[in-house]
């Protein structure tokens, strides 16, 4: 006996295997102030072709320009957020303005804070990719909002000053 599924069917399947894998390109984190700032938000990151489409709602902070990277280890158990290391550099790059140039992977756009102390950003990153296990998959990494603009230029750190917030990178 043979069994014959409609077209439908058959679409269906393959629709909703698509979903699953698309769902599982995606990653969140909620930023926590470190100790004596008030720094908070989220941030989230999806898989798209070979870009990762990043966006940042932060409060908290002080008005004005903040450095923002992703961070070598998922780790913000320091009250200064120095427990998640330096920034994410998976290809050995030098660190620098991610709109121009070679850069490290963690580098990622500038935030700017209204003067009510909110900041939203949404950028195509093109040096990191959600899951998968590659040397360059941000899944267990961590996110950091520093207190200083980032001059694109020290190194390795962009000058930008002391860790005001950090969260962990999950699957979502």
């Amino acid at each position: 006996m043979r069994i014959v599924y409609p077209a439908c069917a058959v679409l269906f399947f393959a629709a909703a295997c698509a979903s699953m894998t698309a769902a599982a390109q995606k990653a969140t984190t909620t930023l926590n102030p470190t100790k004596g700032n008030a720094t908070n938000g989220t941030v989230t990151f999806e898989q798209r072709g070979d870009k990762v489409m990043m966006t940042a709602k932060i409060s908290g902070l002080a008005p004005g320009s903040h450095g923002f990277h992703i961070h070598e280890k998922g780790d913000c158990s320091a009250d200064d957020g120095m427990s998640a290391g330096g920034h994410f550099n998976p290809t050995g790059k030098p660190h620098g303005n991610p709109a121009s140039g070679d850069h490290h992977g963690g580098d990622m756009p500038m935030l700017v804070a209204d003067s009510a102390g909110n900041a939203t950003l949404e950028a195509a990153l093109d040096t990191v990719t959600v899951g998968g296990g590659a040397p360059t998959d941000i899944v267990g990494k961590s996110v950091i909002v520093h207190k200083d603009a980032d001059d694109y230029k020290t190194q390795p750190t962009g000058n930008s000053g002391a860790r005001v917030a950090c969260g962990v990178i999950a699957r979502s």
